[in-house]
């Protein structure tokens, strides 16, 4: 069984989240069901997928999720061009934030890669 509060991948996509919690917080309200709810579902979808098959013994398993979690964060980064183009963030919160995910994308990337040797 494996701790996800072990992998730094977990605790930076657990920061992400907080993050587009708190940027969506300031979304208008007409926005609360569209791309607020869409930005949360993403963000938080890569840290809990990624925790979902921590208890599995089989990395095959472990990756697929590993997988999922990454499809979310690449969504999420669609999300921060949209919402800076709708002027809903700066630019310079989309930079931070796409960085972020970024740097994220490439922590599970590599994950998977070790897991399939």
């Amino acid at each position: 069984m494996r701790d996800f509060r072990k992998y730094d991948v977990w605790s930076l996509s657990h920061e992400l989240v907080l993050e587009v919690y708190k940027i969506t917080s300031e979304f208008p309200n007409s926005e609360k069901f569209q791309l607020t709810s869409q930005m949360q579902r993403a963000a938080y979808s890569i840290p809990s997928n990624f925790c979902e098959d921590c208890g599995s013994d089989s990395d095959k398993d472990f990756n697929r999720f590993v997988h999922i979690a990454l499809g979310s964060a690449h969504e999420l980064e669609y999300f921060f061009i949209l919402a800076k183009d709708l002027s809903f963030i700066t630019i310079q919160n989309q930079k931070e934030l796409s960085d972020l995910v970024n740097e994220i994308k490439k922590k599970l990337y590599n994950l998977s890669r070790k897991l399939k040797e």
